[in-house]
């Protein structure tokens, strides 16, 4: 059975942590699309050409905590604007997608590009300034020590990039559900996405 959510959003809303709850409640696979521009960006800071990195990513290039970090954050954010990298990882994404028991792909383009047919579409969003805080508490409590006004410029800074890049830009999907977590606790976020889902399973 074919079952395709895609779950889009900016940095730090949540879709993420949605995406994974959302997997996990209906054992789909879930597949966090963002990690593959920030392992082809991992792979740039150490000097390999950006298509060349995309080209040949592999899982185990998926893992590892350094992934997190804002460099590499940066470093992602730079080499998704370029067309012919998105379309080097179109394929594992949309081959990812159409696996038997349902998958679960969140990212940026993926109700809008990658997944157009999808069976449920939701855009996560939240203010930047709500983004920002829980991006800041993520980093700190892994003992980073940034500052609430830097990372609240890296967020609306990714956000500008994403949004204005040519080949895929943030947006929602037409037929996307819209849910903003600003104001809502992650367990009631994800109730919010389980219940969107489980109407359209029937």
């Amino acid at each position: 059975m074919m079952f395709t959510v895609a779950i889009d959003g900016p940095a730090a809303a949540g879709k993420g942590t949605i995406s994974k709850a959302v997997a996990a409640h209906f054992g789909f696979a879930h597949l966090d699309t963002g990690l593959l521009y920030r392992a082809v960006g991992a792979k740039v800071l150490h000097g390999v050409d950006p298509l060349e990195a995309a080209q040949t990513l592999e899982p185990i290039d998926l893992e590892g905590d350094h992934l997190r970090t804002p460099e590499v954050a940066q470093a992602a954010s730079k080499v998704a604007v370029d067309p012919d990298v998105r379309a080097a990882l179109v394929a594992f994404q949309r081959q990812f997608a159409a696996r038997d028991g349902g998958a679960v792909l969140d990212g940026r383009d993926i109700g809008t590009v990658i997944c157009t047919g999808a069976d449920v579409k939701l855009f996560v969003t939240a203010s930047a300034q709500t983004r920002a805080r829980r991006r800041l508490d993520e980093l700190n409590a892994k003992g980073m020590g940034l500052e609430f006004a830097d990372v609240l410029a890296d967020v609306e800074a990714r956000d500008a990039r994403d949004r204005d890049r040519e080949t895929a830009p943030l947006k929602p999907a037409q037929d996307a559900v819209l849910l903003d977590t600003s104001d809502l606790s992650a367990q009631a976020a994800i109730a919010r996405a389980i219940a969107i889902v489980a109407a359209a399973r029937g």
